[in-house]
């Protein structure tokens, strides 16, 4: 993972240019997600059993669309981020979806529901083994997506999805950001996971190590589990407000996250901060100008696109104004808190069509 121990990182970083400049400079860069957990959940009780288990409002997501939700433990606290996507119903009374999570959180999550399929018509595979998963990212994502699959890939809203093949293969078609940046990512059976690859790269995806995805990641402001959030963060502090509905009935870990909504603010949030040194690590502590500790770095990376260190943490709620001036680490580099994500790319765009 990158640092924001920029001299060493940008020479680093020279090697692995043209998968960013792809992404952020008006192409399109592909990056494996294949480790990601996917587990298909269908049944006539799939909505109801999934409603009192996640954050966010099954009864709202409509066919050929996602929706990011939390499964939350009984102190709200998190258990795992994950999507939920709705693909094509059977019919009315057998929709099915898919639980896309990270690696990190795979088995939580297959832990979490997998015993429910005994309580009633709610049935669980772990499809994870058996498919890849792909995502094309950059401003030209939908044109190589519509040259290699030959489907309107430009028409898909924000949140939306389509189910197609590709060379005979079942294929799902999710319109997503890694980035900030506009993006497609693909889920296929593993059998054709290398075709699909080289038919992006031969179309002028250019491939993204993990460590450039990274700086991306974090460029965008995107929380990952195990590194800026964990099973001891409640769910409001993580910036997943999105995935959050304060309307749907009672789920698992609502009556806190509900009594924190009415109070008005958690005691810490995550959020992002500019770094006025390349020497900033992970798990450096936040103080304010006073000396005194108000939060921890979680994230840090150097940004090409701002040439300027950047990283996501957590600050007490008192000193969260985008603006604020801290300091970070033994060597009280100096620090000013900012909003996320850091680089607003061409999703912004997309998602701001979409709400309007």
């Amino acid at each position: 993972m990158f640092s924001a121990n920029a001299s060493h990182d940008k020479l680093k970083f020279v090697g692995q240019l043209k998968g960013y400049e792809a992404v952020r400079s008006g192409g399109a860069g592909l990056i494996d997600l294949t480790q990601r957990g996917r587990i298909r959940v269908g049944g006539s009780e799939a909505v109801m059993f999934l409603n009192g288990l996640i954050t966010n409002d099954m009864k709202t997501l409509l066919a050929k669309s996602w929706m990011p939700a939390v499964f939350p433990n009984v102190q709200g606290r998190l258990i795992a981020s994950v999507r939920v996507l709705r693909l094509t119903d059977e019919n009315e009374k057998n929709p099915i979806f898919i639980l896309d999570t990270e690696p990190t959180t795979h088995q939580a999550v297959l832990k979490t529901i997998e015993r429910f399929t005994l309580a009633g018509d709610f049935r669980v595979i772990d499809v994870t083994a058996d498919t890849m998963m792909f995502s094309v990212q950059g401003r030209s994502a939908a044109a190589i997506v519509e040259q290699v699959l030959n489907v309107p890939a430009a028409n898909l809203p924000a949140n939306g999805l389509s189910e197609t093949t590709f060379n005979g293969a079942n294929l799902t078609l999710i319109r997503a950001t890694h980035s900030s940046e506009d993006g497609f990512d693909l889920i296929i059976d593993a059998e054709h996971g290398a075709e699909l690859l080289k038919a992006m790269i031969d179309a002028g995806a250019v491939l993204v190590g993990d460590e450039t995805a990274e700086v991306l990641r974090i460029e965008a402001g995107i929380a990952r589990f195990g590194q800026d959030m964990d099973e001891s963060n409640v769910v409001s502090e993580t910036n997943l407000d999105d995935a959050v509905s304060f309307t749907k009935g009672c789920y698992i870990g609502q009556e806190i996250i509900v009594r924190i909504k009415h109070r008005g603010h958690v005691a810490k949030k995550l959020t992002g901060l500019f770094i006025e040194s390349d020497a900033v690590e992970t798990g450096s502590v936040i103080k304010s100008t006073e000396g005194k500790e108000i939060g921890r770095i979680t994230s840090a990376t150097f940004s090409p696109q701002l040439n300027k260190a950047i990283s996501l943490g957590y600050i007490r709620y008192e000193f969260l104004a985008p603006g604020t001036d801290v300091v970070v680490g033994e060597g009280a580099v100096p620090a000013k808190v900012t909003e996320v994500p850091f680089v607003s790319g061409s999703w912004t765009e997309l998602s701001r069509d979409h709400h309007d």
